[in-house]
């Protein structure tokens, strides 16, 4: 019976130290929120990276579109086109530098829709073995061939493109700007230089890269100033830019393409207004003020990860304000995790399936909502539990 086999599962995961549960949190501002009895907590688990989640700008804009009321009702070809989701695709392809942009649901769906919507049997797709899994999921729902390449080795994914020189089909290079888990950056100027010289589309996801990468956080691109020569660009409306879904920018022939074929985007209800309306306007504080909250994130990142690699934590190199703390077991980094929020800190324990077994992990997302004595102290905390911990275990 399914409930008796779901059962036996549970208790697997249980037993494995892999149980996850919802834990419900109130946000107070941009980095704190209580929970149902009250109790205060520190997040440091959350993408919020440019800390614009409260900020009276975006508050004003959701108000306003309230005008609107509350939701589409319906797709964008049907009856949700909503004069915002226009006008925000315009400003995301100008900040994209890119001819076009489609707006989707969320993160994920954009990477299914686009994937899904261009790749068909007989293609074949180069991904990266350490893409997130809105990529993956996207690539196995095409039915194209799919190339798994070593996690950032261009020589691995040269030979692979190699060896598929006289495939027929079309050829996609997909690959994560920023890697979710582990915080490093894709090595894009060989990836540009691969995808021309065997004639491949390109696409990268900006999700964890927009708001954090580039003098004006336009993302992987633009840190590599690399403008014009990624095909696709996806990108999240839910972490940088504060409010809720996705889009992909590119050429205009390719996202009109998509309008017409992407399932996911003809048949899911379009955004609210007000999501639209939040998001445009953290794009447009993003646009103006981008250099001042580009230099409070780098400096808030820099300070984490100087006091935790004083105190020697295990923490994995990255130039992004995402910092994983390797553990490598699970049940330890659920025990860490649970220890900080009994402090009044929220910090993500990552385990399998989202990382490979044996590495299991902390991860620590800093913002540029925290002020660098809130971080130090946090950041002190993190330290002392996580020694006390080591002592406890006998390492």
């Amino acid at each position: 019976m399914l409930q008796q086999r779901i059962k036996k599962e549970l208790e697997v995961i249980k037993s494995k130290g892999l149980y996850r549960q919802v834990r419900d949190l109130a946000f107070i501002d941009n980095c704190h929120a209580r929970d149902r009895s009250g109790k205060e907590y520190l997040v440091l688990s959350s993408n919020n990276y440019l800390g614009l989640t409260d900020h009276p700008d975006i508050k004003k804009a959701a108000q306003e579109a309230l005008a609107y009321g509350s939701g589409s009702t319906g797709s964008r070809l049907t009856t949700g086109g909503v004069f915002a989701a226009s006008s925000l695709e315009r400003e995301l392809a100008e900040f994209k530098h890119t001819e076009d942009a489609l707006i989707f649901n969320t993160g994920y769906m954009t990477n299914l829709g686009v994937i899904f919507g261009l790749a068909r049997p007989g293609d074949i797709i180069f991904s990266d073995e350490l893409n997130h899994a809105s990529i993956i999921d996207g690539c196995r729902i095409s039915q194209a061939q799919v190339v798994v390449y070593k996690h950032s080795d261009m020589t691995d994914l040269a030979q692979k493109l190699e060896a598929w020189r006289d495939h027929s089909g079309e050829k996609f290079i997909v690959s994560d700007g920023v890697f979710s888990m582990d915080g490093d950056i894709a090595t894009l100027p060989e990836l540009v230089r691969l995808k021309q010289q065997y004639g491949a589309l390109l696409l990268i996801d900006d999700a964890h890269a927009v708001g954090v990468l580039g003098a004006d956080g336009a993302g992987t691109a633009s840190y590599y100033h690399l403008q014009g020569q990624v095909d696709l660009q996806v990108g999240t409306l839910s972490k940088s830019l504060a409010s809720e879904g996705g889009y992909v920018a590119g050429p205009r022939l390719i996202l009109d393409y998509l309008r017409n074929k992407s399932r996911p985007f003809i048949f899911s209800t379009a955004l609210t207004p007000v999501d639209l309306a939040m998001a445009q306007a953290a794009l447009r504080l993003l646009r103006h003020k981008g250099a001042e909250l580009l230099r409070h994130l780098q400096a808030n990142t820099a300070l984490a990860r100087e006091l935790l690699s004083a105190a020697h934590l295990p923490v994995l190199p990255s130039a992004t304000p995402i910092i994983p703390l390797l553990v490598g077991d699970a049940t330890s980094s659920s025990r860490l995790a649970e220890c900080l929020y009994e402090r009044g800190i929220i910090l993500s324990a990552i385990r399998p399936p989202t990382v490979a077994p044996g590495e299991s992990r902390l991860r620590l997302t800093v913002t540029a909502g925290l002020s660098a004595a809130e971080l130090t102290q946090a950041m002190e905390t993190l330290i002392a539990v996580w020694q006390e911990q080591a002592s406890l275990s006998g390492k």
